[in-house]
C-alpha cells in the first residue's frame, strides 16, 4: 500500500521556494507514495510544472482569504477573517512598538495566520496521511487542519536577519515532529534563536533536477533579448525584487564597473514590490543602458545560460536556489558574503564570494571579469560537480518508513 503524503503551500507564483517545491514533487517515487498538494490559491506560472502524478486538492475559498486584500474578503462575505486579520494587525503593531522591533520582522505574518486559523475549515478531513509537509511559513495550518501521523515544517531563510515574537514562534514549531532546514548555516542561525528546537531539525537541501534545468534552458531562444557586442560582459541576477535580494544596489555596483572601464549589461530577471525603487536608482545612477529589468519570466534558465556571469548580490539568503541552478548551467557564479554564503559554494572552486558593500563587490566582479582563466576554471569545476540532489527526497521518505 502506498504511503500518503500531503504538501501544503501558498501559491505557485515564480520564486525560489516554489521552484524547490517543484523539484521535490518531481523527485518522489509515485509507485510508493501518493502525494496530495494543497495550495491556498491555484495561481502562478509554475502550476503547469506540477507533475501529473500529484493530486492537486480543490481550492478552499476561505484559505484564499489569507492572501487577498480586505475588499475581496468583504465581497466574499468572510467578515470573521477580516476581523481576525484586523486583530492580528493591531496585536502585531502593539508587540512591535512595545519591543521596539525594526521593520524586518515576521510578527504580522505570524499573527495573521495565528488568529485566522480557527476560522479555517479542515483540509481533506476524510483522509489520514502518513506525513504532512508545511512547505512555507507561517506553519499554523498543518497541525490544526490536517489529520497526519507525522508532520514536518520547512525553514527556507536565515532567521538571524529577522525579529519576531519568540514565544509564539516556538509554540508553533513545537507542534511539528520535524523541522527541515535547507542548509547547515540556516540550521545554525535557527538554533541560535530557538535552542530548544535543535533536536527536531533535519537537513534537507532544496531539491533540484539538473536534467530538468538544462532542458528548460534550451527550451527557448533569447538571443534577441541578450546583447552580444564586442568586449561586452553580460551579467544575470534572478529573484523576487525584495529587500533581501539587494537588487536596489545593482545600479551602484554597475556604475563602479562602468567607471572602471568595463563594458557591462546587467539583466535582472524577476518581479516584486521593490521594482519602482530599482528603477529610480537606475535613473539616479544613469545606468539605463547598462541595468536592464527583463521582468517576470516563467522560465528564467535561458537567460541565465545566455549571460556570461551569474551574480547573487543578496543581503541574506537561506540557500539561494538560483545559485545552484546557475552552477548546473556551468556559469561562473559570484555571491556576496551574506551569513550563509559559505554553505552555498566553495569560494574559488565553484564560485566566488565577494564583499557586500557596493564598491568592493564591484571590484570582486571586475577581478573575475579580468581573469578569463579563472572564469574557465569555475566553469569546468561546475561542469564536473554534482549539483543534482534528487536523493534528498529519501530523507523525507525515511521519516515515515
Amino acid at each position: 500500500m502506498k504511503k500518503k503524503i500531503i504538501v501544503v503551500s501558498h501559491t505557485m507564483r515564480i520564486g525560489g521556494v516554489e521552484r524547490s517545491l517543484i523539484g521535490m514533487l518531481n523527485a518522489f517515487d509515485y509507485n510508493k507514495y501518493e502525494i496530495d498538494l494543497f495550495l491556498y490559491i491555484h495561481d502562478g506560472e509554475f502550476m503547469s510544472l506540477i507533475p501529473e502524478q500529484v493530486n492537486i486538492l480543490p481550492e478552499i475559498k476561505k484559505y484564499t482569504s489569507l492572501l487577498v486584500p480586505a475588499k475581496q474578503n468583504i465581497l466574499n462575505g468572510y467578515f470573521d477573517i477580516l476581523i481576525e486579520k484586523t486583530y492580528a494587525s493591531i496585536k502585531s503593531k502593539l508587540f512591535c512598538n512595545k519591543n521596539k522591533l525594526s521593520t524586518e520582522n515576521l510578527v504580522y505574518m505570524d499573527y495573521q495566520q495565528k488568529y485566522t486559523v480557527c476560522s479555517l475549515p479542515r483540509i481533506n478531513p476524510e483522509k489520514a496521511y502518513d506525513l504532512a509537509i508545511s512547505f512555507m511559513n507561517p506553519h499554523y495550518i498543518v497541525p490544526q487542519k490536517i489529520n497526519a501521523k507525522k508532520s514536518i515544517a520547512w525553514i527556507h531563510t536565515d532567521y538571524s536577519f529577522f525579529e519576531f515574537d519568540k514565544k509564539s514562534e516556538v509554540a508553533i514549531w513545537n507542534k511539528y515532529d520535524y523541522i527541515a532546514s535547507v542548509s547547515d548555516s540556516v540550521s545554525a542561525s535557527f538554533v541560535r534563536q530557538f535552542p530548544s528546537l535543535e533536536s527536531k531539525i533535519v537537513l534537507i537541501e532544496n531539491i533540484l533536477s539538473p536534467d530538468f534545468i538544462r532542458t528548460q534552458a534550451d527550451a527557448i531562444d533569447v538571443s534577441a533579448e541578450i546583447s552580444r557586442e564586442k568586449d561586452l560582459t553580460t551579467i544575470c541576477s534572478a529573484g523576487r525584487f525584495t529587500q533581501a535580494k539587494n537588487f536596489d544596489n545593482v545600479p551602484f555596483i554597475c556604475k563602479f564597473l562602468i567607471e572602471s572601464g568595463l563594458h557591462i549589461k546587467w539583466y535582472l530577471i524577476g518581479y516584486g514590490g521593490e521594482e519602482d525603487l530599482i528603477r529610480s536608482r537606475i535613473k539616479e545612477t544613469n545606468m539605463q543602458e547598462h541595468v536592464i529589468i527583463s521582468g517576470k519570466k516563467e522560465n528564467p534558465y535561458p537567460y541565465m545560460k545566455a549571460c556570461d556571469i551569474y551574480v547573487q548580490p543578496s543581503r541574506y539568503e537561506g540557500k539561494a536556489v538560483t545559485v545552484r541552478e546557475a552552477q548546473i548551467l556551468c556559469k561562473p557564479v559570484i555571491i556576496t558574503n551574506y551569513t550563509t554564503s559559505t554553505s552555498q559554494l566553495k569560494d574559488g572552486v565553484d564560485g566566488i564570494i565577494v564583499p557586500m558593500d557596493n564598491e568592493r563587490c564591484a571590484k570582486g566582479i571586475k577581478h573575475l571579469i579580468d581573469q578569463p582563466e579563472l572564469q574557465q576554471q569555475l566553469i569546468e569545476n561546475c561542469r564536473n560537480g554534482d549539483f543534482g540532489n534528487e536523493k534528498e527526497v529519501k530523507k523525507i521518505c525515511n521519516l515515515i518508513e
